[in-house]
């Protein structure tokens, strides 16, 4: 059986229309040398024989089910129970396309509808929509949720402790539009923004207020004096956090937030080379039809009975182009299918149990950190599962070293910031053990 779709005629049929004989003749204009070069490809292998060769390639990845793992900056090794991965595999999950037909797939609008409702508790908001692709892009179509062009508000400012990662997607996603977009600096000292650092940089044209806690070096930031700042001049405030964080500590809507966004990779999505994951937005009810993606909401139909439906949906292809505030038009489904899997598992109990584990080690690791020679913990103010260390030598010859200890270490932030480059962000989750802290801890001091 050929796998090429067009015979022989068809073929010349194309030729005929372009006026040349032969496929010679078509290709003729290309130099002769690069036009039909010899590949020097090794033999075909056998499906088996290519299985093998792949598995013997993957071997050579250091990855966090053979290795232990202190690296975090925003993607995080936690447990994915097996409830999450026996639902998710089911078949009725699976679609080529969107399954947004209520008529054919009630099942995936009530999960999509539970999403919603839990990420809501979660952030203290009154709202959240659908999902979005990641924490960068939730980020950034948050901070754009708060611009309004009628209103004179297209100043957007950024605390320096927001990931290096999002500020650039935020930066992308602004480029060529009605919006500013002023980055305030890093306090490289303390690694934590304090609400002092926007006087001067508020005015009636500030739109929002973007800011992130626990921050990208680990530090829980003062929500509720940067809500009181913003709020002052009659701007949002936006806040990016970790999910895992808020099984223990207050909620950004609680504190003052008016949109919180986040990535969901923490909530039983595996961390699977960086993706695919998935953004959380949330935000104040008063904001609802500004916000991007789709909600689902639900109703009861002529008889009575319960129905999940699309209650609202502002991107272009469903309302005017000049009204819509964004064409995103993703739910990243199966991951946010695994994220509710995940907080209907555990419930509130089950996420601070975890949250705690989260905290307790990492405090138990800083201060094992910090009492090595030629070590120390940067940073002030509190820190909930990751934080900034100095190290003796260069972060990324350390990280080799580990590697051949079978131990992943922390993100070297020289990569985001040359002043930094003498540090590494580390990272503890409920799968640290006790044993694999103390044994990153004797590795560390070895390398000294």
């Amino acid at each position: 059986m050929s796998f090429v779709p067009h015979t022989p005629a068809d073929r010349q049929a194309m030729l005929d229309a372009v006026g040349v004989r032969s496929i010679e003749e078509l290709f003729e204009p290309i130099d002769p040398a690069v036009r039909f070069p010899k590949l020097n490809l090794p033999p075909r292998l056998s499906e088996p024989e290519v299985s093998r060769e792949v598995a013997r390639l993957a071997a050579k990845n250091l990855n966090a089910s053979t290795a232990t793992t202190f690296l975090g900056a925003g993607n995080y090794n936690h447990y994915v129970p097996a409830t999450v991965h026996q639902i998710l595999f089911r078949g009725e999950f699976y679609t080529a396309y969107t399954p947004y037909q209520p008529e054919v797939a009630q099942g995936t609008l009530q999960v999509i509808y539970e999403f919603q409702t839990m990420v809501a508790a979660l952030t203290g908001m009154e709202v959240a929509n659908a999902s979005m692709y990641d924490g960068a892009t939730a980020l950034a179509e948050g901070a754009l949720l708060a611009v309004s062009i009628p209103r004179k508000r297209t100043k957007i400012v950024v605390m320096g402790t927001l990931h290096p990662h999002y500020l650039s997607v935020l930066r992308t996603y602004t480029h060529g539009l009605a919006a500013e977009v002023v980055e305030l600096p890093l306090p490289t000292d303390t690694l934590r923004a304090t609400p002092d650092m926007l006087d001067g940089h508020l005015d009636e044209t500030t739109a929002c207020v973007v800011m992130q806690s626990p921050n990208f070096f680990g530090r829980i930031e003062d929500i509720a004096g940067f809500a009181e700042k913003a709020h002052a001049v009659g701007a949002r405030l936006v806040v990016s956090t970790y999910p895992i964080a808020l099984g223990l500590l207050k909620s950004p809507g609680e504190l003052g937030a008016d949109i919180v966004t986040a990535e969901g990779q923490s909530l039983g999505n595996a961390q699977s080379f960086g993706g695919p994951v998935v953004g959380l937005l949330a935000c104040k009810q008063e904001l609802v039809r500004q916000m991007p993606g789709r909600l689902v909401g639900v109703t009861v139909d002529s008889e009575g009975k319960r129905g999940f439906v699309l209650a609202l949906q502002t991107r272009e292809q469903h309302i005017r182009r000049e009204k819509a505030t964004s064409n995103i038009c993703t739910n990243q489904g199966l991951n946010a299918l695994a994220a509710t899997v995940y907080m209907a598992s555990l419930g509130p109990s089950g996420l601070r149990q975890v949250a705690l584990l989260c905290y307790h080690k990492a405090h138990y690791l800083a201060e094992r950190i910090a009492a090595l020679d030629g070590w120390s913990v940067v940073g002030e103010g509190p820190f909930f599962n990751e934080f900034a260390v100095r190290a003796p030598r260069d972060p990324k010859e350390i990280n080799r070293a580990l590697a051949h200890e079978g131990i992943i270490g922390g993100y070297p932030l020289g990569e985001v910031d040359e002043r930094l480059s003498d540090m590494m962000l580390v990272a503890t989750t409920e799968l640290n053990t006790r044993e694999s802290i103390d044994a990153f801890v004797a590795a560390l001091e070895r390398l000294s």
